[in-house]
């Protein structure tokens, strides 16, 4: 039902900014949420943040708050990431995702992008 598409990752210097993009198409219902997940080889996916398609709220992994910021455009289907002060620890490969249930668990999401690489140099 839903196609989810990243973009934006790359190489940062330490202390620089990213801006992920994920572009959706295909039947998005109000009620779903969308997420940021990462995953680092040999390591679990991580939870990095959500927002309702239609509503405000927000929520954060604990390593990234008040650095990382989810938000979405509705008009042109997209949401985003925006990643300050990046850390060399923020390296990982990023998904995006949606769902019916917000959750800080993958298991919580049925739609997911094929990642994006994101890598911070130290």
């Amino acid at each position: 039902q839903v196609q989810l598409v990243e973009s934006g990752g790359g190489l940062v210097q330490a202390g620089g900014s990213l801006r992920l993009s994920c572009a959706a198409s295909g039947r998005i219902f109000s009620n779903y949420y969308m997420a940021w997940f990462r995953q680092a080889p040999g390591k679990e996916r991580e939870f990095v943040a959500a927002i309702k398609w239609s509503g405000a709220n927000t929520d954060y992994g604990d390593s990234v708050k008040g650095r990382f910021t989810i938000s979405r455009d509705n008009a042109k289907n997209m949401a985003y990431l925006q990643m300050n002060s990046l850390k060399p620890e923020d390296t990982a490969v990023y998904y995006c995702a949606s769902g019916l249930v917000r959750g800080s668990r993958p298991g919580h999401y049925n739609y997911w992008g094929q990642g994006t690489q994101v890598t911070v140099a130290s």
